[in-house]
Order: C-alpha cells, then sequence, then structure tokens
C-alpha cells in the first residue's frame, strides 16, 4: 500500500502533511510505502535526506503521485490539482468544503474518494485525530506573539528605578481551542487578561488560566453540537456588544476567534468600538475572511489602521510555526490514515491493505466524497443551493 505526501502549491503555506518520525513509524511498524516529492518539507524544516533516512522515497511529483493508494496534503487541492490525481486514490487533507464547492464538485466528479480533516468528529475516540484543534492550539499562542510585537507598549508590569509600568491589558473573544491558548500565552506574558464566550461551560476553564470571564446580567449563551459556538439572536447579539463595548476600550491587545461552522463570522469589534480604543492598540481577528471576520475594519492576511487601532488579519497562523504545526498534523493525520489500514495474512506475513469501512464512526462522518457523490449532507445542500441560484 503506497502513501504519497505531495508538495504544498499555495504561496502562504509552509506545512508537510507527514514529518519523517510518522514516516519511520508508518513504514518501519506497519508496513506502508511512504513517496515523498522533492522539496515538501523545506518550508517547515525537514529536510529531504531526513525523509529518505526515514524509509520513504523521494521524487519528482509524477513519481510520488504514481500508484498512491492514498494522498496527503495539508491544504485544499487546486483544480488543476485535483485533475491531477490518480484514478481510484484516497485524498485526506484539510479540504474547506464550505468555501471550496467548486473544489468538491471537482472531486466528486473525479470519483475521489476524500476524507476532509475538518470533518473529524469531535469525539473522545477521534481527539488524536482532531487537526483543526491541534493548529488553533498554535494559531492561538501565535497571535498573541503577533499582537504583542505589533504593539508599541510592554505587557508585563516593570517595576524599575524609573518608575512603574503596570501591565498591559488583553481582551480575548471566544474560548475555544485557540482562545484558550492565546489566554495562556498573553499570561505568560504577564498581561492582565478577560475572555468572553457565548458558551457559560467554558467559564471555569477560562478562569483556571488565570483570566477574568466577562458575563452580561442578562445571560447571553449559544452553544452548538459538538461543543461549538451557535449563532446568537439579534436580542442576544445586542448584549453581546454591549458588553464587549465595556471593555475594550482599555484593551491593549484584542483577539478575536469567534467562529459559527457553516457561517459567516459574526462581527464584535464594530466601528464604535475602534474609536473608543487608545491609539496605539491592536487587533488580531483570526477569523478574518473574504466574507468578513469578527473585526468591522479587518481585512484577510492584511494590515489596517483604523481609528489609530492596528488590525491584524491573519488566515494562517499556523504554517508560520511550520515546523511544530506540522509535527502536530502529521500526528492527526497519520492516525487517521491508520484506520483505514488492515492487516492481511498471518504472523510475520501481514499485508498493509487499505480498508475503507463507511460504518465506522471517524470515517464514515469524515468522508467529504465518495463513488461519485459528496457524502457530506451540509455541503452537498450548499452545492444543491448553489446550482438553483445560478440556474
Amino acid at each position: 500500500m503506497k502513501v504519497a505526501v505531495v508538495k504544498e502549491t499555495g504561496a502562504d503555506e509552509r506545512r508537510v502533511a507527514l514529518v519523517p518520525s510518522l514516516v519511520r513509524e508508518l513504514v518501519g511498524k506497519h508496513g506502508l510505502a511512504v513517496a515523498v516529492e522533492a522539496g515538501a518539507g523545506s518550508g517547515s524544516s525537514y529536510a529531504d535526506e531526513e525523509f529518505t533516512e526515514a524509509g520513504a522515497t523521494v521524487g519528482d511529483l509524477a513519481s510520488t503521485l504514481a500508484g498512491a493508494d492514498v494522498i496527503l496534503k495539508v491544504a485544499p487541492p487546486s483544480l488543476a490539482e485535483v485533475g491531477g490525481l490518480p484514478d481510484g486514490a484516497v485524498l485526506i487533507a484539510f479540504l474547506s468544503p464550505f468555501e471550496n464547492l467548486e473544489t468538491v464538485k471537482a472531486l466528486a466528479d473525479a470519483g475521489t474518494t476524500s476524507f476532509a480533516m475538518e470533518l473529524i468528529p469531535r469525539t473522545t475516540r477521534a481527539q488524536r485525530m482532531d487537526a483543526l484543534s491541534s493548529q488553533a492550539n498554535l494559531a492561538g499562542y501565535k497571535a498573541v506573539l503577533l499582537g504583542a510585537d505589533t504593539l508599541g507598549r510592554i505587557l508585563p508590569m516593570f517595576m524599575t528605578a524609573a518608575g512603574t509600568i503596570r501591565p498591559g491589558k488583553v481582551l480575548v473573544l471566544g474560548a475555544g481551542v485557540a482562545g484558550l491558548q492565546a489566554i495562556a500565552t498573553a499570561r505568560r506574558l504577564g498581561a492582565k487578561v478577560e475572555a468572553f464566550d457565548v458558551r457559560p461551560a467554558v467559564k471555569e476553564q477560562v478562569e483556571s488560566l488565570g483570566a477574568s470571564f466577562l458575563e452580561a446580567e442578562d445571560e447571553v449563551t449559544a452553544e452548538g453540537e459538538g461543543g461549538y459556538a451557535k449563532a446568537l439572536s439579534d436580542e442576544q447579539h445586542q448584549k453581546e456588544l454591549e458588553l464587549i463595548a465595556a471593555h475594550i476600550h482599555d484593551a491593549d491587545i484584542v483577539v478575536t476567534t469567534a467562529r459559527i461552522p457553516g457561517r459567516a463570522a459574526p462581527e464584535l469589534v464594530t466601528e464604535d468600538m475602534l474609536k473608543s480604543m487608545r491609539d496605539g492598540s491592536v487587533v488580531v481577528d483570526m477569523a478574518a475572511s473574504p466574507a468578513g471576520g469578527n473585526c468591522a475594519a479587518s481585512r484577510p492576511d492584511e494590515t489596517v489602521v483604523a481609528h489609530g487601532v492596528t488590525v491584524l488579519g491573519p488566515t494562517n497562523l499556523p504554517s508560520s510555526l511550520a515546523h511544530h504545526s506540522s509535527q502536530m498534523y502529521a500526528r492527526n493525520i497519520a492516525t487517521l490514515l491508520l484506520e483505514m489500514v488492515k492487516q492481511e495474512g498471518e504472523d510475520d506475513a501481514t499485508t498493509p491493505v487499505l480498508d475503507l469501512d463507511f460504518d465506522n464512526d471517524i470515517l464514515g462522518p469524515s468522508c467529504l466524497t465518495h463513488g461519485g457523490d459528496v457524502r457530506h449532507e451540509a455541503t452537498r445542500d450548499r452545492i444543491t443551493a448553489q446550482g438553483a441560484t445560478h440556474g
């Protein structure tokens, strides 16, 4: 059974889907053949020689893909890349199905069986495959460092002969995996931290990290399936904005992480809030996208100065920590891969073969396309709606 690891083609993508230590495990322990495209690990500081020493074959794209049973990627493939996939091969990657409907249709039309890392269920058994969480952890860490580096002030308290500098204030909006790591990082840097989330269940986690949890007098809660946030009613959203407005004016750094699966990110930092903040303050909008982010002024992958506040809209923070984000992603994707492998034969004569069991509680939900069809219901509905709109 051959597994192919291809080099990412996106200009801002430095990660690689497998690292040498996982190659060594897949080859040596599980008997898989692994082929890696030359240069695939260069952006994340993994040399071709390391892959070779781990047991992989390294070559050009054509030889890497030739005869591959499974192809591993990080970012969604381009339409051209979909066209170059071997017939019958399985693709595993982040596929961003809601944002890449054309790619999803192309995968289905090509008969490609694809598994989206975003669709891994949030269950105890699937934790080691949860790439969204592993990458969000790193993103939350980097968001605070980015904000601190941009800020023209320091975060920890300084007591010197020249006087005392009070600790900086950081406000984190959204206390999921990224938000909790942002809180922990800001606290390590010596900041005073406040956080808000529409899910009251995270209050204990926020406070355990040494931050204050913001609560409205009237309850503002919205927790959806799998622990994700869901959209608030208009009345609840207004109360949410009032609560944020009461605290944001003296924040040095604001980190926003709020996303709702399948919907545009909610606007949490309005123009009026930006006007209330001190000049030189920083907003790091981790939800920035072409469809809009958590901050009214954010633009994806741009730096905007609005009302004296610097607004950053990074869309791929894990790529800036490519060595360790690749290491974590590789563990996630390798664990998922092994769910698809069974050993045939007896004793030392076993041979690994691909075994796609769609009744499996992880493989079934994470399968995006198979047999010419879009299996993920929500994505299929969007494609149908898009066709009706265009028709």
